[in-house]
C-alpha cells in the first residue's frame, strides 16, 4: 500500500504541475498579443486570389489550325509541269517541269521568263500562251499547267514537345497545329505559352507576319515580343511572337500560319511546390498539380491530415509580385469543409496549421493521461 500511495501522491503532484503548465500555455496562446493582419479567406481582394490553373489536357488545339491555301495557287519555289501543244496537224506535245524562281517568274522553254506567282493554274496557262504569241514564237499554242510539287516549309519545333526536330510542312498547310502534330504533340511538362521566331529570310507576307498582324483581333492570345533598341546599322533581330495556347484555342478569327525557317518553342511549365507545416501528420514539400486546382483541404490531405482533432486555424502564406512580405490568409478548417473558405492555393504557397488554446489543452491532457496511466502500472 505504501508503494501505491507513494506513486499516487507523485502522480497527483505531476497532475498539479501539469495543470499549472496548462494554464500558463493557455494564457500564452490566448493572450499572446495581436496577430499580424491576415486576409479572411471568404473575402480576398482580387490581387491576392490565386491565378487560375490552366488544364493543358483540356485545351482545344484545333483553334491553332489555319485555313488551307488552294493547292492551285502558285508561289515561289513551286515546281510546275508545263505542257504545250504547238502543231495541231501532228498533235505533238512537250511537257517540261519548271520551278518558280524567287522573283516570281517561271523560265518556260523557247518562251523565256513568264511571271506566274500569285496566279491560279488557269491564269498561268493564259499568261504563258500570251507571252508565246507576243514574242512571236507561237501563233496559237495550247498550254496546260499543273502543280508537280509544292514548296515545303522547314519548321523547327523545340521545347516541351514529345519529338523535337525539324519538319517539312506543305506550304499550304503550315500552321501551328500542323507543326505541333508533326512533333507528336505537347509533352506533360508543356505550359500554356509558346513562342514563334520568324526567320529573317522569310520576310514579306509570311505566316508569322500574318500571325503578328492578327494579334489585335485575337483578344490577347498573340503578342509580339519586344526587343531592346538596336545600335545604328545593326542587323534586325528575328521577330518573335508569343502565343497563349489557352486563349488561342478559343480564337477562331486569328491566323496561325508559319513560314519557311520559323522556329516554334513551347515553354515548359515550372510550378513551385506547396509547403504544409504545423499540426499535420506528415509536414513537408508537395508537388503542385499541373492540370487541376489545389485547395487548402487538398493540401492537408497530402500531409496526412491534422495531427490534432481540434485544430481549426490555418494560415496560408502567399508571395505576391512586387511585395517583400508574403500575404497572410486566415482559413478556418471547419468553414473550409462547408465550402466558402476552402481557398484555391497558388504554386509556392505555405500552409501552416496553427496551434490554439484548444490544441494545447488537448495535447497536454493526452500526454498527461498517457504518462499517468503508464507510470501507475507496477513493474514486476
Amino acid at each position: 500500500m505504501g508503494v501505491f500511495s507513494g506513486e499516487t501522491r507523485a502522480w497527483r503532484e505531476r497532475c498539479a504541475g501539469a495543470s499549472r503548465g496548462l494554464a500558463l500555455l493557455a494564457a500564452v496562446v490566448l493572450g499572446g498579443g495581436c496577430r499580424s493582419y491576415a486576409y479572411r479567406a471568404a473575402s480576398l481582394p482580387r490581387e491576392v486570389v490565386a491565378p487560375g490553373v490552366v488544364n493543358m489536357e483540356a485545351i482545344n488545339l484545333a483553334g491553332l489550325s489555319d485555313s488551307p491555301e488552294n493547292s492551285q495557287w502558285i508561289r515561289c519555289g513551286d515546281v510546275l509541269e508545263v505542257t504545250m501543244v504547238t502543231d495541231f496537224a501532228k498533235l505533238t506535245a512537250a511537257t517540261t517541269p519548271v520551278r518558280v524562281a524567287d522573283d516570281g517568274t517561271a523560265s518556260v522553254p523557247l518562251i523565256g521568263k513568264v511571271e506566274v506567282v500569285g496566279m491560279m493554274m488557269e491564269g498561268a496557262e493564259r499568261a504563258i500562251a500570251a507571252q508565246g504569241i507576243a514574242r512571236g514564237i507561237f501563233r496559237t499554242p495550247c498550254v496546260t499547267v499543273t502543280m508537280k510539287q509544292q514548296r515545303k516549309n522547314r519548321v523547327t519545333v523545340v521545347g516541351a514537345v514529345k519529338k523535337p526536330g525539324v519538319y517539312e510542312l506543305p506550304r499550304g498547310a503550315s500552321s501551328l497545329l500542323a507543326a505541333l502534330v508533326a512533333a507528336d504533340g505537347l509533352s506533360k511538362e508543356a505550359g500554356p505559352e509558346l513562342e514563334v521566331r520568324r526567320a529573317n529570310e522569310s520576310a514579306g507576307a509570311s505566316g508569322v507576319e500574318r500571325l503578328a498582324l492578327s494579334a489585335g483581333r485575337a483578344g490577347g492570345a498573340v503578342e509580339r515580343a519586344s526587343h531592346e533598341d538596336r545600335p545604328l546599322g545593326a542587323a534586325e533581330p528575328p521577330m518573335t511572337v508569343k502565343v497563349n495556347l489557352a486563349e488561342a484555342g478559343r480564337q477562331a478569327q486569328a491566323s496561325y500560319a508559319l513560314g519557311d525557317g520559323d522556329v516554334v518553342y513551347v515553354a515548359k511549365r515550372a510550378l513551385k511546390p506547396v509547403y504544409v507545416l504545423g499540426l499535420v501528420r506528415k509536414p513537408g514539400e508537395f508537388e503542385f498539380p499541373g492540370n487541376q486546382e489545389l485547395r487548402v483541404l487538398d493540401a492537408l490531405a497530402l500531409a496526412g491530415g491534422c495531427s490534432s482533432q481540434v485544430a481549426d486555424n490555418v494560415l496560408v502564406l502567399r508571395q505576391l509580385p512586387g511585395r517583400e512580405a508574403p500575404a497572410r490568409i486566415a482559413v478556418s478548417i471547419s468553414a473550409a469543409k462547408s465550402g466558402p473558405e476552402n481557398v484555391v492555393l497558388a504554386p509556392g504557397d505555405t500552409v501552416v496549421v496553427e496551434p490554439t488554446a484548444a490544441t494545447v489543452v488537448v495535447d497536454v491532457l493526452q500526454n498527461l493521461f498517457r504518462f499517468g496511466f503508464t507510470s501507475a502500472i507496477p513493474m514486476f
